[in-house]
């Protein structure tokens, strides 16, 4: 859909728009932002680091920091709700989970993990 405004300038109505690096839903929602986040690529691009045996977990920490912070970043600004605060935290587990070598299979308790992190 277009819309005509003066001057004959068209504009064109879409359902989400990046905006400073965040999807943004047309609606005001951040389900896009959510969804989007960068920390997964980052924490990927670390990977080595973060999985491998050789690494102190101090630096595995500090590492971990960095996508913490792109998964977190302008988050203080979106309209979130409750599934959007367990989307995120399911994802920060998840990150937690594989850097501490912890199986799908295996159960551990989020607390736990959170605490041999420091």
């Amino acid at each position: 859909m277009h819309l005509d405004i003066d001057n004959g300038v068209s504009l064109e109505k879409v359902d989400r728009f990046c905006y400073f690096g965040d999807m943004l839903d047309a609606d005001g929602g951040c389900d896009s932002a959510v969804t989007t986040r960068a920390a997964w690529k980052k924490f990927c691009e670390y990977l080595p680091i973060l999985t491998g045996k050789g690494f102190s977990l101090k630096l595995k920490v500090k590492v971990y920091a960095t996508c913490v912070s792109c998964l977190m970043h302008g988050s203080e600004t979106w309209p979130m709700n409750v599934e959007h605060e367990l989307k995120m935290n399911r994802t920060e587990m998840s990150m937690i989970k594989w850097m501490c070598g912890v199986k799908l299979n295996e159960r551990k308790k989020s607390e736990e993990l959170r605490e041999l992190l420091g």
